[in-house]
């Protein structure tokens, strides 16, 4: 306990890294743009920076997809999440600029008007090579840009919404060709397009190994199939999934995976769900609340039912402490992975709290495995549920110093829905809990 040293998130090195390649790509730019000399050339060269800076952006849009470990399970999957949501952003920005800059000054050339962009970009496809396929990589972007906006995605079934992002590997793919044969940046400068060349094939090779190879491989090894399913409250229950050495599948507490089960009507579905247990050789286990279509159907599996996993993910780990006391905050299902941690989380007695928040005490799921964890670690377990009357319980910064009155010494582990989250999170912060030391990670996407 006395050694606690977090593991140092691999971030910040990332984001520079990031924001240097986008400096190279604006250097690409500025060293083979001696002049500009009229507004039409201003037009084209801002079409030709934000072709440059789109294509840079898409490569890292199929970074933040491939799940690389070193950004899946210690930036957090959910970051990871908000970079590509954002990055795809920015990218769909800088096409649509790339497309309308380019196209109106090609049209200016030919002596035509901003009128005429639709007529010029219909004889730039047809004229000029790959941009056919960068047409089509385009709408494909464009669409799958539409149906990610907040509003439409919630109302497009998850696996529906799932398989049709995935077309964003297409559209990067068909975008790609025109970038090098009708860029003038690489046809004048070699080495940078041996460098772009690079980039692209490093991430392809990232994608094909930890999207395809790597799964292969760990369901190969470990041939994992449904042992049990236990019920453990209304509409919550317990999935316990056998296999072969799976201790070495190199999950920790406050993990997932995301589950592929072979059944009839759930082989293609894939939905992530945390671990309610520490792992053991031959067993683990998640906890889930029928909340979709997907949950529900996991009470009716059978025993012996193939497993698929991917994973594990997350970074809501005990890497994440830095302080000897911990409070571990639960909503709901939410509970799944702070179970698991209120396991296996070192700590001594009366250094390790558990506030679990349910509707009701019977929504408590896992709660005889709870006290049962309490009693034998020395550990503090609360709950907070609605009155008979249905009215909250005050989960504010006043009443959290007074359950705990020195809280500001904890690190907090904090998994629920949304709302509970960010309504604990400003609770956490007014009782002076500094935000570094509150660790959570949300599976909204």
């Amino acid at each position: 306990m006395r050694r606690i040293r977090p593991r140092r998130s691999p971030a910040v090195p990332l984001l520079l890294a990031f924001w240097a390649g986008a400096a190279g790509v604006i250097w690409l730019w500025w060293s083979n743009t001696p002049s500009i000399a009229d507004d039409n050339s201003k037009i084209l060269n801002a079409g030709r920076i934000t072709g440059l800076l789109a294509g840079y952006l898409m490569a890292l849009v199929v970074l933040q997809m491939a799940r690389v470990p070193a950004l899946e399970r210690r930036v957090g999957s959910d970051r990871v999440a908000r970079w590509h949501a954002m990055t795809g952003r920015y990218t769909l920005c800088l096409v649509l600029a790339h497309l309308v800059l380019t196209m109106y000054g090609y049209a200016l050339q030919s002596g035509k008007d901003f009128g005429s962009i639709v007529q010029q970009t219909v004889d730039s496809v047809q004229q000029l090579p790959d941009m056919g396929k960068a047409a089509i990589g385009t709408g494909l972007l464009l669409f799958i840009g539409f149906i990610s906006i907040g509003g439409l995605r919630r109302r497009i079934p998850y696996d529906l919404w799932y398989h049709v992002h995935l077309l964003t590997y297409a559209a990067v793919f068909l975008t790609f060709w025109h970038q090098l044969s009708s860029g003038n940046d690489f046809a004048v400068e070699p080495t940078a397009k041996t460098v772009w060349y690079g980039l692209y094939g490093s991430v392809t090779a990232l994608v094909l190994w930890y999207r395809i190879l790597t799964p292969i491989r760990l369901n190969l090894r470990h041939r994992m199939r449904v042992e049990a399913v236990v019920e453990e409250s209304p509409g919550v229950v317990s999935v316990l999934i056998s296999g072969r050495k799976l201790h070495r599948m190199g999950a920790e507490a406050g993990q997932f995976f995301r589950w592929r089960f072979l059944s009839p009507g759930m082989r293609f579905s894939s939905h992530p769900y945390s671990l309610s247990a520490a792992p053991r050789p031959h067993m683990l286990r998640i906890t889930v609340k029928a909340i979709g279509d997907h949950s529900s159907a996991l009470r009716d599996l059978e025993p012996g039912t193939r497993v698929w996993a991917e994973g594990p993910y997350g970074a809501l780990t005990a890497g994440k402490r830095s302080r000897g006391k911990v409070l571990l905050v639960a909503g709901g299902v939410g509970i799944t992975p702070m179970r698991a941690l209120f396991e296996t989380l070192p700590a001594a007695s009366g250094d390790l709290t558990l506030l679990y928040r349910a509707n009701s005490t019977q929504d408590l799921a896992l709660w005889d495995e709870l006290s049962s964890i309490a009693d034998e670690r020395g550990a503090r377990l609360m709950y907070a549920v609605n009155s008979p009357d249905g009215e909250r319980p005050d989960i504010s910064p006043d009443t959290l110093r007074r359950k705990m009155p020195d809280i500001e010494r904890h690190d907090v582990f904090l998994c629920g829905p949304p709302g509970f989250a960010q309504q604990v999170y400003e609770a956490l912060r007014g009782a002076g809990v500094p935000a570094r030391r509150i660790h959570h990670e949300s599976f909204e996407m």
